[in-house]
């Protein structure tokens, strides 16, 4: 696709990079395992808590969450600022859980009603064998929106962005394919597969709202970002359904609304993706919280 980023020449897997990579995903899986043993509520706290107030600051992702949010609303006070990044990263935690927790997460969303006129869209393209591309942004959970429409009979597919580090990536990976549908690594392999599907008629999940290299400049949360619109590309290539979808997560902190908005009128590819960007940025706006703001989404030495 146009906007993806160049492929990067591989640095030399060497044996402390390597080593590195084993320890660090020793120490998620002991994470994921212990937590796997709580009960699930107490199971999403625990995690939750835990990249809040452990290993995100760590990992320095509350600082950019509050650099990013200085950038986006410099007139907020500061309290505010720190409240959303708190719940940021809780919302971060919880998520991740969630999407390991093969059993129950899947069961629960089960019982999520999707609601919204995209619903009606997708059961009607659903029995002609139009495509549908479900476009989402990292907020809330939105594998709580897919697993909710695959438990009613959906097969919903998706293109992942591979991990660095390849023992993690590995179980990462499965846990994609466990909410049902194919999954497809970023690239010109998985790409293929990805169109493939789609041709069929199939139904596929896109994430559209990372900083891409090169891509057009739009406007997101009021601020020029570098977008992709290969969404809406293949949408128009193979006169698929362009439909964004949420997977909201309620006060309780475990429960979900599950939202599929009105499809986005076919026209030409830079207008769609403004229209998904002001989709998006309506959520954002509501409850910043759920947004993952550790992105390095805005690049100012690019604009």
């Amino acid at each position: 696709m146009s906007d993806q980023p160049k492929q990067k020449k591989k640095r030399p897997y060497s044996f402390g990079r390597r080593a590195r990579h084993y320890l660090s995903n020793l120490l998620i899986v002991g994470i994921i395992r212990t937590a796997l043993a709580l009960p699930y509520k107490t199971r999403l706290s625990f995690v939750g808590s835990l990249v809040q107030h452990v290993l995100a600051p760590l990992a320095g992702y509350r600082r950019r969450a509050l650099n990013n949010l200085e950038h986006v609303w410099p007139e907020m006070p500061l309290a505010r600022r720190e409240e959303i990044a708190t719940g940021c990263l809780n919302n971060l935690g919880r998520s991740f859980i969630e999407n390991y927790s093969a059993d129950d997460f899947p069961k629960r969303m089960a019982e999520a009603e999707p609601r919204g006129p995209g619903m009606a869209a997708l059961e009607e393209a659903n029995r002609t064998g139009q495509p549908v591309i479900l476009v989402t942004g990292h907020y809330g959970n939105y594998e709580a929106a897919r697993a909710s429409l695959v438990a009613r009979g959906y097969d919903i597919g998706g293109l992942y962005r591979e991990m660095k580090n390849p023992y993690f990536n590995a179980h990462y990976v499965k846990t994609l394919e466990a909410f049902g549908g194919p999954v497809f690594p970023q690239g010109r392999r998985g790409t293929a597969g990805f169109v493939r599907h789609l041709k069929q008629g199939g139904r596929l999940v896109l994430l559209f709202d990372q900083h891409v290299i090169h891509a057009p400049i739009l406007d997101f949360i009021g601020k020029p970002a570098r977008t992709a619109v290969s969404a809406a590309e293949l949408a128009l290539r193979y006169d698929a359904l362009l439909i964004p979808f949420y997977g909201i997560r309620q006060d309780d902190g475990v429960s979900f609304n599950v939202v599929l908005e009105a499809p986005v009128p076919h026209s030409d590819p830079m207008t769609m993706t403004q229209a998904l960007n002001d989709s998006l940025t309506a959520q954002i706006t509501k409850t910043p919280e759920q947004w993952f703001w550790v992105h390095r989404r805005w690049r100012p030495h690019e604009e």
